[in-house]
């Protein structure tokens, strides 16, 4: 155990104090736009955060196949310098976008050869793990490893790229969803002993302390944004954590735990899928595209209807942590895989109710649920039944294309659970 807590405590310590220098160089190069009327942010706030996320990365790496217990795994393989190389390159990616701008089919392509260089240092999927009474584990051949591979990590990617829409919103559910992950791995490796399962644990221990090194800079008021570079980086780190655990043998095991490294980022999955699902029914209800953009994220409606900025990225902490959680708990007593869609769906519908402005005004006593509580204030707390003007749109240096969440989902919807609000853009910066 101390020896995992070293490797995060390095993590987030080289974090941490690569963050200052790496705002100064991003106020130097102008990687700070100005303000959009899509933004939630009020004032111009650098980017590139995901470039000291990258040095605790490789300090933590570095540290972990030192370790003769904990590393011992990683340092015989080649994962070390598949997660170096693939997140310099994912990280080279989110840098050129963050700065420059760049079309999303070019950063999809840098997606896409991140995932390749995991894959040609030998981090895939040999195989997936389902149950005997799903028809047991599936071997994969030399196609399909790999490209199934690169479709998990691509996936990963955006889907941690899509929900960066709040001041430390994506940074606290990778993390969460990492301690989930790593809770899991040392439950099993009382089980299975030395394995790959130490592995999972060394880089879910690297990610939650490069998570926790960036959040005291990215809470809300942010003083930096993680942007694509950071996104991007530990959505890729995240996918190796579920990539990692598969090549464990489950042929001996033949219940819920088989199946648990797909399901646990569903933690995070959930969150974005739920809101493009609403948005296509939303959109094409009011006779609009399923394509035309709109402000309608969840966090955004849990914004609008009274909630102040942090207590919003709270909301969905503690949505994720209970989810992630529970799902790992239940791997550990062993229950039937029918409760775990039962568990999503429970899941769901809590954050859905949540979001519901009638739900929220009569837990307030029919007051609040207003959305004149979308801008915060300074300190964080909502200002109530008003809106404050929206500053003028400047062209920042980014490009169209640089606007959307992701790049595979770039002209994919934002998602919310009501009606549009008219006259609002794209979705906002990542964080």
């Amino acid at each position: 155990m101390r020896e995992y807590l070293l490797m995060a405590l390095v993590a987030a310590a080289v974090t941490y104090l690569l963050v200052p220098l790496v705002r100064v160089f991003a106020i130097r190069i102008g990687a700070m736009p100005e303000v959009r009327d899509r933004d939630v942010h009020t004032t111009p706030t650098p980017r590139l955060g995901g470039l000291a996320m990258y040095g605790g990365l490789v300090a933590g790496l570095l540290i972990a196949s030192q370790l003769p217990y904990a590393g011992g795994r990683l340092a015989e393989g080649k994962t070390v310098i598949a997660l170096i190389a693939a997140g310099g390159l994912i990280t080279l990616t989110g840098f050129l976008d963050d700065w420059w701008g760049m079309d999303a089919l070019i950063k999809l392509a840098g997606q896409i050869g991140a995932a390749g260089v995991l894959v040609a240092f030998d981090v895939s999927l040999p195989w997936l793990p389902f149950p005997t009474a799903l028809g047991g584990q599936i071997i994969l051949d030399s196609t399909l490893s790999p490209l199934l591979t690169i479709l998990v990590v691509v996936v990963m990617i955006n889907a941690v790229n899509f929900v960066d829409g709040l001041d430390g919103l994506a940074g606290g559910i990778v993390g969460i969803a990492a301690m989930a992950t790593w809770t899991y791995s040392i439950v099993l490796s009382k089980d299975y002993g030395d394995t790959s399962i130490n592995v999972t644990a060394a880089i879910a221990s690297v990610l939650i302390g490069m998570c926790l090194g960036f959040l005291p800079h990215n809470f809300h008021p942010a003083k930096i944004f993680m942007g694509d570079t950071g996104a991007m980086l530990i959505g890729l780190v995240l996918a190796s954590t579920m990539i990692t655990i598969t090549p464990l043998d489950s042929t001996s095991i033949n219940r819920f735990p088989v199946i648990l490294p797909m399901l646990v980022p569903v933690a995070i999955l959930v969150l974005p899928l739920l809101d493009l699902i609403m948005a296509v029914i939303r959109r094409t209800s009011n006779g609009l595209s399923p394509f035309s953009p709109d402000r309608g994220h969840l966090h955004h409606r849990l914004l609008d209807i009274g909630h102040s900025h942090r207590r919003s990225v709270l909301i969905m902490y503690t949505w994720t942590f209970l989810f992630a959680f529970t799902v790992v708990a239940m791997s550990v007593e062993g229950v039937p895989l029918v409760l775990f869609p039962l568990t999503v769906l429970l899941a769901v519908g809590v954050l859905v109710m949540m979001a519901l402005p009638s739900w929220r005004a009569r837990r307030s006593g029919g007051g609040g649920a207003g959305a004149g509580g979308r801008h915060g204030r300074p300190g964080g707390g909502p200002v109530q039944g008003q809106s404050r003007p929206l500053p003028p749109e400047t062209p920042g240096p980014r490009s169209v294309a640089a606007d959307d969440d992701t790049a595979v989902l770039s002209v994919l919807p934002d998602l919310s659970l009501t009606a549009p609000t008219p006259g609002f853009s794209a979705p906002e910066t990542p964080r």
